[in-house]
């Protein structure tokens, strides 16, 4: 297992705030200089309750990572208001290139599969140091992952990130608390169905971020946002897979069957993955008797487990999203939203997953 240690950046003493470059519900993301070396970083910030908690993981979370591959920890302040309340700043590396999701919408919408497989590959280097050290990402997606200019990538975003295992003793799982976190479209189906964490999660993840690349759309599509509960539902219990990009190559279609395998324990571990030729020759590089694995259609191949039927006509209307919500918690969710309404291609606003 990997040794933890303190990121060597030194903490900005005088900077100067400049304009936000990002926004959600934990706060606000500005562009800032420090003035005495004249570099940007970027400083990360909340006064919310809920925000505090969300920064102060990712503190935790950064503050004893130090990798190429994943976003540098530069330090923290926490300063309080005249009323009392409390104000938690982040001060991290700032990337250059912005998030795949920027990457992607400046280049035509989606990516060339040759740049994907150089994409990929970083992002499963970055999730090797993490699960080496016992951590599961929790919201693997293109808004998560940055850019350098000479092509490096990141990962960041580690407000919903989990340590699973303790990394002082090898092997020892620690306890969870009852809350994940995560992006409801990118997140595995046994997360969603509230079972044990695991790193497999994050390899569902990265499936759902390559398609997101190849197409420039959301993993599910965009229909699917129409009645969240009944698309929780579908995730979470049906046998349904995301539509994989129809112009993949058969190497990649590979790749993708072996992220996107629903049996969390039939899913191929990030070391394999690195090992897989779409990452490590390269989409140039023919396979001789390659073989492909059945790709999955949009449709459902094997309908949905016997113990939930739930028809399309069932779950399309908004009258019916009341009866979807009582199915989740006669099967064992608890779905609970911040802002009324949930959003599956947010983080930002959604979810807790309870028993």
């Amino acid at each position: 297992m990997a040794e933890f240690s303190k990121c060597s950046c030194l903490k900005p003493t005088k900077w100067l705030k400049g304009k936000v470059i990002g926004s959600g519900s934990f706060g606000s993301v500005h562009l800032a200089m420090d003035k005495a070396t004249g570099g940007f970083f970027v400083l990360k910030s909340t006064e919310s309750e809920a925000g505090f908690k969300c920064l102060e993981n990712e503190v935790e979370i950064l503050e004893n990572l130090d990798s190429p591959h994943i976003v540098k920890f530069i330090g923290k302040d926490l300063s309080f208001e005249a009323n009392g309340k409390r104000k938690l700043s982040l001060f991290l590396e700032f990337m250059t290139g912005g998030s795949l999701a920027d990457v992607a919408e400046k280049f035509g919408g989606s990516l060339d599969e040759e740049v994907i497989c150089l994409y990929t590959k970083g992002i499963l280097k970055g999730l090797k140091y993490l699960h080496e050290n016992g951590i599961v990402h929790c919201d693997l997606k293109c808004k998560n992952i940055l850019l350098g200019t000479s092509g490096e990538i990141k990962l960041a975003d580690l407000g919903c990130a989990k340590r699973i295992k303790d990394h002082k003793v090898k092997g020892i799982t620690k306890s969870l608390s009852k809350s994940i976190g995560g992006t409801p479209l990118w997140m595995a189906p046994e997360i969603l169905r509230n079972e044990e964490l695991d790193f497999a999660a994050d390899i569902w993840s990265l499936g759902c971020t390559i398609i997101e690349m190849a197409t420039g759309k959301t993993p599910w599509g965009g229909d699917i946002c129409t009645n969240p509960l009944a698309a929780v539902l579908k995730i979470a219990c049906s046998n349904e897979m995301p539509q994989f990009p129809s112009h993949f190559s058969d190497v990649g279609l590979d790749f993708l069957a072996k992220c996107l395998e629903r049996d969390s324990k039939k899913r191929w571990k990030v070391e394999q993955l690195l090992d897989h030729p779409f990452v490590s020759k390269g989409n140039s590089v023919k396979i001789k008797n390659f073989k492909v694995a059945s790709t999955p259609a949009s449709v459902l191949d094997g309908g949905i487990f016997s113990e939930m039927d739930f028809s399309d006509d069932q779950l399309s209307s908004d009258e019916d999203e009341s009866t979807s919500e009582n199915a989740l918690r006669d099967h064992g969710f608890w779905i609970s939203t911040r802002g009324g309404k949930m959003d599956l291609e947010s983080s930002e606003s959604w979810i807790n997953v309870r028993n």
